[in-house]
């Protein structure tokens, strides 16, 4: 199995797992925190649902500048329903999924910088971004939402095996 191809797959284990979290946030939650320096439950959402275009980025191109020119990229709008965050979430990761479904194990191996006002704040290869920047960022912000939803009383999914709530997938 190629590298893409191990990574597609765990891009879908993972996505997947995603989005049933997603799915759990009731609405009148959106705005709820736990720690007054934590982000709420709908900016939290929107990262994760923004999370998978990372990967159509690193892979398309070759770097990013979050900063042209000093001014900082506009930041994602915030959804108003849980429907419009999956229906985001959904539409990128089917781009990243086509999009690293077409990518070759060369690619993966290709420097990718994150610029700030040009300059170089990283460089790493495509396929560590990958790793490091889509699917374990995910995983870790999912985790702190599976965190929120714990201590709203709201059930947490069964992701790797049996959650406290669910006995299996």
């Amino acid at each position: 199995m190629s590298q893409v191809q191990t990574m597609l797959a765990e891009f879908v284990q993972e996505m997947g797992g995603t989005r049933k979290t997603l799915e759990r946030i009731p609405e009148s939650k959106f705005a709820w925190k736990p720690h007054i320096r934590s982000g709420n439950v709908l900016w939290l959402a929107t990262h994760l649902t923004d999370i998978p275009s990372w990967a159509t980025w690193t892979i398309k191109e070759d770097s990013i500048d979050m900063a042209p020119g000093g001014i900082p990229l506009p930041q994602p709008p915030q959804a108003r329903s849980v429907s419009e965050l999956l229906d985001r979430f959904d539409a990128n990761v089917a781009e990243a999924r086509q999009t690293l479904a077409r990518a070759r194990d060369e690619e993966l191996g290709k420097p990718w910088s994150l610029m700030m006002n040009g300059q170089a704040m990283f460089t790493m290869p495509k396929g560590e971004c990958l790793r490091t920047w889509v699917l374990n960022h995910n995983v870790h912000h999912r985790a702190q939402l599976g965190v929120y939803l714990r201590l709203n009383d709201i059930p947490v999914p069964a992701l790797y095996g049996p959650s406290a709530d669910e006995s299996g997938m």
